[in-house]
């Protein structure tokens, strides 16, 4: 159970949303809402619509209250643009529907909208997030929404005035609604007259094609957005729902649709935390637009489901923070770790506590975990240096934790090679020479011939522990200090000294990863022969 505490905010905002809804509907299930736009690759800045109220979801339903997360796709919207990558070609279909946009070449899913929604779906299953997921399409083409639809046009005159407040223009004739046309499929249309009393709506497209309809039978067309966004908050009686920073500006849609939804529809806005950006490293800034971005399931390939839960679940809405795709997932995984360290010793606030417990399990269950989480750097160095070679890695993981299953080290092995594989730069990657440098070791001085001495006679203790204290010890031990002396500046320069000669013979250059790491996956035997021992 998620510990409360004064750094938790989804307790906060459960207990928020709970006491809302004791007084706008109670005994009814609460709703939790969240909207995503199929237009492209729904990237890691768009899983903070879902994960904030996914998490804050989930703790009123591990307090017993019936409670919904609802997903809108909103893949009745318009398409856009033409992604980076995408045959031109597409530009003809502008203007439809997500939903009657072909699929990207070579996609097996049906329309445009279908192909970007299933690795969100999926990313979503392996995350532990349970949604109610509608389709727009659906609702409007059904004709859920013709009684909001039909309110909204009378109430047109209202809706204009509240969005003439943020205009710095007049707009003539404003109305609500935009019919897609009949003959080209596009919203290039202009409605061009409407009666009131017969619901008689007259429109032209720029394709030419022109008809009048009545609106009270008309499943083709969709309210505008900052009609339609608070239209649904009281069709679903929506007590939570987050936006981004976009969403906050003076004349928003969330801005607006405060007073629309209470003037126009009868409801109340819900709670809604604002949501700052998601930074990545190692990788370019998102941007969807350009349709090349980083994924939830792109993350999720690299690294296990808790650890990206847990990165949504520490942060309040409003903290911006970045997904590692470079080093610092190292740095990232060696944190995770000491976090679970501290929760199993009983010794975490209450707050890390939290985030941790959210990040491992659910209401539903826990999320599944790797059986002997080797650090994540240990496992990119061996998969690295043994280049996914499986039964040298299952020997190094033998020597290093006494693992005899390379499932054991699952799923958290997998997501290190995909790191490698993927990530790790080629001018980074680790090649062990296959035959001593007889010129570089011909070169060296005493006293770099005895730090190579000392080493190989160390060898003895094979353990990652062991080749840590003997590969930082050996410059002490040359000097007459103990191995566990504290070093001083002049011992760590030798020590840097110590560790470059190593690198150059044993990967042919400067730096590389961890020594104990590698020179536990290039074996005793081998050290000794390429260190001329």
């Amino acid at each position: 159970m998620a510990t409360s505490g004064e750094n938790d905010w989804v307790s906060r905002f459960a207990d928020q949303v709970i006491s809302e809804a004791e007084k706008r509907a109670p005994g009814a299930p609460i709703v939790c809402a969240s909207g995503l736009s199929p237009s492209g690759p729904i990237h890691l800045g768009n899983l903070r619509e879902i994960m904030t109220p996914h998490l804050v979801a989930d703790e009123i339903r591990r307090r017993g209250v019936a409670c919904t997360h609802l997903l809108s796709w909103d893949d009745y919207d318009r398409f856009r643009r033409v992604p980076a990558g995408i045959d031109p070609s597409w530009a003809e279909h502008i203007g439809k529907p997500l939903t009657s946009v072909p699929a990207p070449p070579g996609s097996t899913h049906a329309n445009w909208a279908e192909h970007f929604k299933a690795p969100m779906i999926e990313a979503m299953a392996q995350l532990g997030v349970r949604c109610r997921m509608i389709s727009q399409t659906e609702q409007y083409t059904s004709g859920v929404y013709r009684e909001q639809i039909l309110l909204a046009v009378r109430e047109r005159a209202a809706i204009d005035a509240v969005l003439s407040r943020h205009r710095s223009k007049t707009v003539e004739d404003y109305f609500p609604y935009k019919p897609y046309c009949d003959l080209c499929g596009r919203d290039l249309t202009t409605v061009t007259a409407y009666d009131d009393a017969t619901t008689e709506l007259a429109y032209t497209c720029e394709c030419g094609f022109g008809e009048t309809v009545r609106l009270a039978e008309h499943d083709r067309g969709k309210l505008v957005w900052k009609v339609d966004w608070p239209m649904r908050w009281a069709y679903e009686g929506v007590i939570f729902e987050p936006s981004g920073v976009d969403h906050h500006s003076p004349g928003s849609a969330w801005t607006v649709g405060g007073k629309i939804v209470s003037d126009v529809f009868g409801g109340q806005q819900p709670i809604g935390p604002m949501y700052a950006f998601v930074g990545i490293t190692g990788m370019a800034k998102m941007s969807s637009s350009k349709g090349d971005v980083p994924t939830p399931a792109d993350a999720l390939e690299i690294m296990e489901a808790p650890v990206l839960r847990w990165l949504y679940a520490r942060r309040k809405p409003a903290q911006s923070f970045k997904i590692a795709f470079d080093q610092e997932i190292h740095r990232l995984y060696d944190e995770w770790d000491a976090l679970g360290r501290k929760v199993a010793a009983g010794q975490a606030q209450p707050a890390e506590l939290a985030a941790y417990d959210r990040a491992v399990h659910t209401a539903e269950g826990p999320l599944p975990v790797t059986p002997r989480p080797v650090p994540y750097r240990t496992l990119a160095s061996i998969v690295d240096i043994t280049t996914g070679h499986t039964e040298q890695t299952l020997r190094i993981l033998r020597d290093l934790d006494g693992i005899g299953d390379l499932d054991a080290a699952r799923p958290r092995l997998d997501r290190a090679q995909r790191w490698v594989d993927v990530h790790l730069p080629a001018d980074q990657r680790t090649r062990v020479r296959e035959t001593p440098d007889d010129e570089l070791l011909d070169s060296l001085g005493p006293s770099e011939r005895e730090s190579l001495r000392l080493l190989a006679d160390g060898l003895d203790d094979w353990s990652l522990d062991g080749l840590t204290t003997l590969v930082y010890g050996v410059p002490k031990l040359q000097v007459g200090l103990p191995a566990d002396a504290e070093p001083t500046p002049e011992l760590k320069t030798a020590q840097r000294a110590f560790f470059a000669l190593l690198y150059r013979l044993l990967v042919g250059r400067d730096t590389g990863p961890r020594l104990p790491t590698l020179l536990l996956a290039v074996g005793a035997d081998r050290v000794r022969k390429l260190v001329g021992a």
